[in-house]
């Protein structure tokens, strides 16, 4: 049975869910790696993306010292601008990674530990049984039991995932409207819990990656984003990554459509679009290129330590907001494909999809950027169908995960 990959918020997933890169079955023993770069067969995919309907897809793909970078469509459906391979795009979800990367540093330098109640850190965010019950590691996986905060500040999705009880009316409200995040913090406290703190399986929630940046904030003395770029970011020699200072991305970007399951039709231009909604949770901004070498670095033990890339790596079941189910360590996804176990993060933001991944010897990478997002129109019933995109993805996943593999066909 073949696993399917799915490039964040295609199908059901909402707003900056990450997680709907799911977990394929471990690869047998003997399986075949991948076997360099085949640049005629890796633009063949990224064109399929484009006939299927995606108006711009962009990729970095390594294989050891052979990079090969591609793009196919347009940026900009109105001018017919041409997408390129070098483009700045919001990445989303894959935010969270840095989040954690920065949070790691702290437990190393002995101002954060994993396993101490959050209470102990911000007992006014998180006061009480609950602040003495969750852990700073269960905000890092998704075991807080916390719920999160995106359909009660965008509350005409509060239905989620009922799509035809849902309305894209809160996209609009929300363009230009600033968030603090304790406001967004208390929205997702407020809402029902989604589990017990430290339930064997967790429940994945932007809420818990907004307290990290508190927490990130409170211990170093400076603020979140700034922590993160100097120390994460600018470590890791990333030119063109950064949280934005306004609504609009400096450097070339293409423009990012939305269509909401088809309830905005034709898809909508969001790439101007304040982040604070998301903040440390969702809200940079990069390029392939400085996602791969980022992933690289962490995985190579420059971004923190080697015993701290361990911990990130101890991964568990996590429901995604989709309803799939992940596996996921501190910050980190874990993806077993037929071609080897790769890790990485993938992200979405109204109208952006990233995804980025890294076999776990480092000599294979992924970085794919799309400028569409929730193209998956509902059935009678309201749930999302299949679309020809989401297979034409899949097949360009292939080719640059697994390359010229014997059993690439299985692969995914």
């Amino acid at each position: 049975m073949k696993t399917r990959l799915a490039l964040a918020a295609s199908a059901a997933a909402l707003c900056v869910c990450a997680g709907t890169v799911a977990a394929a079955p471990a690869p047998e023993e003997g399986t075949a790696q991948s076997t360099g770069l085949d640049t005629e067969k890796l633009q063949a995919a990224l064109d399929d993306v484009h006939q299927a309907g995606v108006p711009g897809v962009f990729v970095e793909v390594r294989d050891a010292d052979e990079t090969w970078r591609g793009a196919s469509g347009v940026a900009d459906l109105d001018t017919g601008r041409p997408v390129r391979p070098g483009m700045r795009q919001r990445v989303g979800s894959v935010t969270k990674t840095f989040t954690a990367a920065a949070i790691m540093q702290q437990v190393e330098q002995g101002r954060i530990r994993l396993d101490a109640p959050i209470g102990d850190y911000l007992p006014q965010l998180v006061p009480g049984d609950r602040g003495r019950k969750i852990t700073v590691r269960m905000l890092l996986n998704h075991t807080s039991g916390i719920a999160d905060y995106i359909p009660y500040a965008f509350p005409s999705m509060v239905k989620y995932p009922h799509v035809p009880e849902m309305s894209p009316q809160s996209i609009d409200d929300n363009q230009f409207r600033h968030f603090e995040p304790a406001e967004l913090i208390k929205l997702g406290l407020d809402a029902p819990p989604a589990t017990e703190p430290g339930a064997a399986k967790g429940v994945y929630s932007n809420t818990n990656y907004l307290l990290l940046g508190q927490l990130l904030e409170h211990v170093s003395g400076v603020p979140a984003q700034e922590y993160i770029t100097r120390n994460v970011i600018e470590r890791a020699g990333l030119r063109h990554t950064g949280f934005p200072t306004s609504p609009y991305i400096e450097e070339p970007h293409p423009r990012m459509y939305e269509s909401f399951y088809g309830k905005i039709d034709p898809p909508r231009d969001y790439s101007a679009y304040d982040d604070s909604w998301v903040g440390v949770s969702a809200g940079l901004v990069s390029t392939t290129a400085d996602l791969d070498r980022f992933f690289a670095q962490l995985l190579d033990g420059r971004i923190v330590s080697p015993s701290s890339l361990t911990d990130m790596q101890r991964t568990g079941p996590v429901v995604a907001l989709d309803g799939s189910r992940i596996q996921f360590g501190l910050g980190l996804e874990k993806v077993d494909v037929g071609c080897g176990t790769f890790w990485g993060k993938d992200g979405s933001a109204w109208g952006a999809g990233t995804i980025s991944l890294i076999r776990a010897d480092g000599r294979r990478q992924m970085s794919v950027a799309i400028n569409l997002q929730r193209w998956n129109k509902p059935d009678a019933s309201g749930r999302p169908q299949p679309h020809p995109i989401d297979g034409a993805l899949t097949a360009l996943y292939r080719q640059a995960m697994c390359g010229g593999a014997t059993d690439a066909e299985d692969a995914l």
